[in-house]
């Protein structure tokens, strides 16, 4: 049998300019008919620093990340075999848009990774998770020994860009008043024991749906802009999506749902109203309960690529998840990306 992969090691970094919700709906000419933070959750978000002196843009925050990361892991830089970053925003240099050198590139130069593979992907929001299967299949392939995956999410300028042209009562750019700034890195290597292993990752895309949200220069104006279809975005049908594809995964091998025995679910943190109804929809189709769902929408808003880690990150630094806990991580992005990792994290540290 191949190898199977596990989480090694984490790390992430959150700017420390925190932003309300009532301070950003008090920015807008048209504030919404609703009640924003109700609706999402996000009671406050972490916004990047823009001063000339310290300006953090997406490379920045994810160099912190990879140092946080690296700070605890047991391979140093020479160790490392691949780089996979995996960011929507990319901002170097105060740049709105930086392509080449890759993102992955420069990181392995600054921290001296002189021998790994390096690249960049795109993925909207399910970039992380992405980065994870690929590494993932790497390592069970022999091909590799280890990796790193890295995101850094400058993403609060699509948040500016709705404040200043929102003028109508429901408007496509709404969910870009959910979203915070961070940075997030996670080392992946050899899975040694059931008790630190990523026992199957799998995912899948509908691209019909694609039109749904899209992140693009504004048609009103010199800002970044995204627009959101959430009635149609945020429906049963898409929802469906990823239960069934997990629940005939299972039937392939002869299991269920409840033979999983998840401790937790993290999903992705796009809204506080969505995931209750996404468990309901999971419970009815699997015919089992869900376990329950850890969340940082409240404080940390939708990090986009980064969200599930940043869960992740934040519940093992508050201690919340003991030894031996099996954990459901369920990606949910533009695509439409959806799928499910199935992971058992003991060592794991923050």
């Amino acid at each position: 049998m191949s190898p199977h992969s596990r989480f090694e090691s984490i790390g992430a970094y959150l700017p420390s300019t925190v932003v309300t919700t009532e301070e950003l709906v008090s920015r807008m000419k048209e504030p919404p008919s609703f009640d924003l933070e109700k609706i999402t959750g996000v009671h406050e978000r972490r916004v990047r620093d823009t001063r000339p002196q310290s300006y953090e843009d997406s490379f920045t925050l994810a160099m912190k990340a990879v140092e946080d990361c690296l700070s605890r892991s047991q391979y140093g830089p020479e160790d490392i075999d691949v780089i996979i970053s995996t960011s929507i925003s990319r901002g170097k240099h105060a740049t709105r848009m930086y392509m080449e050198p890759s993102f992955a590139m420069s990181i392995s130069r600054l921290i001296g990774a002189k021998n790994a593979i390096v690249f960049d992907i795109s993925n909207a929001c399910a970039g992380m998770l992405t980065g994870t299967y690929i590494l993932d299949r790497m390592i069970r392939s022999g091909a590799v020994r280890n990796g790193l995956v890295v995101s850094g999410e400058a993403i609060t300028e699509i948040a500016d860009t709705a404040v200043r042209e929102i003028s109508e009562k429901y408007d496509p750019q709404f969910a870009a008043l959910t979203v915070g700034d961070s940075g997030c890195a996670i080392v992946l290597d050899q899975a040694v024991d059931e008790k630190d292993v990523i026992h199957y990752i799998e995912m899948m895309t509908a691209a019909e749906y694609a039109h749904l949200c899209l992140g693009m220069p504004s048609d009103k104006s010199q800002g970044v802009a995204m627009y959101t279809d959430n009635r149609r975005m945020h429906n049963e049908d898409r929802f469906l999506l990823g239960t069934n594809t997990q629940r005939k995964f299972l039937e392939a091998r002869g299991r269920t749902f409840a033979d999983e025995k998840f401790d937790y679910v993290i999903h992705h943190q796009f809204g506080a109203a969505a995931i209750p109804w996404m468990n309901a929809i999971a419970e009815r189709e699997f015919g089992s309960p869900m376990p329950p769902d850890l969340r940082v929408i409240e404080k940390y808003g939708n990090t986009s690529t980064t969200s599930h880690f940043i869960v992740l990150h934040d519940q093992l630094s508050e201690q919340n998840l003991p030894a031996g806990s099996k954990l459901l991580l369920v990606p949910a992005a533009s695509g439409i990306v959806t799928g499910f990792v199935s992971t058992t994290i003991s060592s794991l540290k923050v």
